[in-house]
């Protein structure tokens, strides 16, 4: 009897360590920030999906896959948005999604570190950037920022928008 009761413990650990959240639209953010003509220029994406399996003790076995819909990009300007969506930019018919996808994650100075790809417009470039993770109920919220270069991805071509831009994010994410 004390074997199956520690086997059972021992299931019920390993499934809480790894438990499974997904990210909600509800308060979750992806913003990003460009220069257009020397102005900052700011824009969100939504539809956010996907898996992020994290454990704060344990970051090692955590991981995260999650993506946007490109074609909810917003920058508070409908004309601006669908040249966005058009081919030359974020390619929205052929490229609906763009993915984040870690390959580790670590513990660093009191927070994470993600590593891992991010595709747009169906390029994959490694990136690396620290986040944090709090505890919320039935989940977490995660924060972190990063900067990338348009032009490694194919967006846009020369043009007056700068070629490095800003991207905040702020997920909720629930267990699934």
């Amino acid at each position: 009897m004390k074997k199956i009761i520690l086997l059972a413990l021992m299931i019920c650990a390993v499934k809480y360590s790894h438990a499974q959240y997904k990210p909600v639209e509800d308060g979750s953010v992806l913003k990003f920030t460009i220069k257009n003509l020397g102005f900052g220029v700011d824009g969100t994406f939504g539809g956010f999906q996907g898996n992020i399996n994290f454990d704060p003790q344990n970051p090692d076995k955590s991981s995260f896959d999650v993506t946007v819909n490109a074609s909810t990009v917003n920058t508070s300007n409908s004309l601006r948005d669908e040249h966005l969506r058009a081919e030359n930019y974020f390619d929205v018919k052929n490229n609906p999604r763009i993915r984040l996808y870690s390959t580790r994650i670590i513990a660093k100075n009191g927070a994470y570190s993600f590593t891992g790809d991010l595709t747009i417009k169906g390029k994959t470039q490694f990136i690396t950037f620290p986040f944090t993770a709090a505890a919320i109920t039935d989940g977490f919220l995660f924060k972190g920022s990063f900067k990338i270069k348009r032009k490694d991805f194919g967006v846009g071509g020369t043009s007056t928008i700068a070629d490095e831009l800003e991207v905040s994010l702020s997920v909720i994410a629930k267990k699934g």
